[in-house]
């Protein structure tokens, strides 16, 4: 019989934090899962520990390739009807899966939800700022400036993640950001209120703190959205939180003494206010349908 949930932890060199993040899926008060673990090219003996708890998870291990293909690559080895994410370094506690699965088989309307959070900074408990507190249903405005969903706190039908064909590989960070906003275009993100997830956070290896200037790939995930034919009042909102990441950008590139890089990001920025400009004159292109211009977006992400 297949699984309810197929859960997936994607994971790089997180001995032991990552057996604590199994065991605390092996807890659950909800065992209709399977528990797929990729082992993203680890060095540190990640795969052979944890083969050591028998058959239950299940480990895969690929050379190091990111965590958006680790992700991808357990969703393509599971069968549940619905994906679970939980980052190596988070824990879930005891009735998460359980609530979730509850939740989303009362309402078969819904397919994605996610949970509240408990957030911890080098052992100690912190609260988010305003900006972080999670909105719930058509979230597509506010996630547009920061990543508001927390891929340990989702649960999501394995319909609606193929349909937005999964985690983007060519993302080395943001990779969420870009799921979620695509999602969130089209699909209310449903909130749970109770917070079901340890955020664990300020240690060293986070990917968050692996790369410089993460607006640079939020830039990208938002001009993607625009190419695909983002329409109406959320292509204008999507202009206007790509406006200001981009001209962040050039200011920051101008500091670095990157004159090019600047001049780059305020040739971009010029293009999106024109959008913006003309169709608020009565000029019809975002009616159209046109995305931005192919211009060198992929300096964007390559600056360094």
């Amino acid at each position: 019989m297949a699984p309810g949930v197929s859960v997936i932890i994607p994971t790089y060199n997180r001995w032991p934090m990552v057996r604590e993040a199994v065991e605390s899926v092996l807890a659950q008060t909800d065992q209709s899962f399977e528990l797929i673990v990729v082992d993203d090219g680890s060095e540190d003996e990640t795969t052979e520990k944890l083969i050591g708890y028998g058959s239950s998870p299940r480990v895969l291990r690929q050379p190091r390739r990111g965590v958006a293909a680790a992700r991808n690559l357990g969703v393509r080895s599971s069968a549940g009807k619905y994906l679970a994410f939980l980052d190596s370094d988070d824990l879930w506690r005891r009735r998460k899966l359980e609530t979730q699965v509850a939740f989303m088989e009362a309402r078969p309307e819904v397919e994605i939800c996610q949970t509240e959070e408990i957030w911890i900074r080098r052992g100690i408990r912190v609260n988010p700022k305003w900006r972080h507190r999670k909105p719930a249903g058509d979230i597509f405005r506010a996630s547009l400036d920061l990543c508001l969903v927390s891929p340990s706190a989702v649960m999501m039908t394995r319909d609606l993640f193929e349909r937005e064909g999964g985690f983007d590989e060519t993302f080395p960070v943001c990779e969420d950001y870009d799921l979620w906003l695509r999602i969130a275009a089209d699909t209310p993100v449903h909130l749970i209120r109770q917070a079901l997830v340890l955020k664990r956070g300020g240690h060293q290896d986070q990917l968050s703190h692996s790369t410089w200037g993460l607006d640079r790939f939020r830039v990208l995930a938002i001009k993607k959205l625009l190419d695909a034919g983002l329409r109406g009042e959320k292509r204008i909102w999507a202009i206007e939180a790509l406006a200001g990441k981009v001209a962040i950008l050039a200011k920051g590139a101008r500091r670095r003494g990157k004159e090019c890089d600047a001049l780059i990001y305020e040739r971009l920025l010029a293009e999106f206010i024109e959008e913006i400009e003309h169709d608020r004159s009565g000029d019809h292109r975002l009616q159209r349908g046109e995305g931005i211009s192919q211009t060198n977006s992929r300096a964007v992400a390559q600056d360094d």
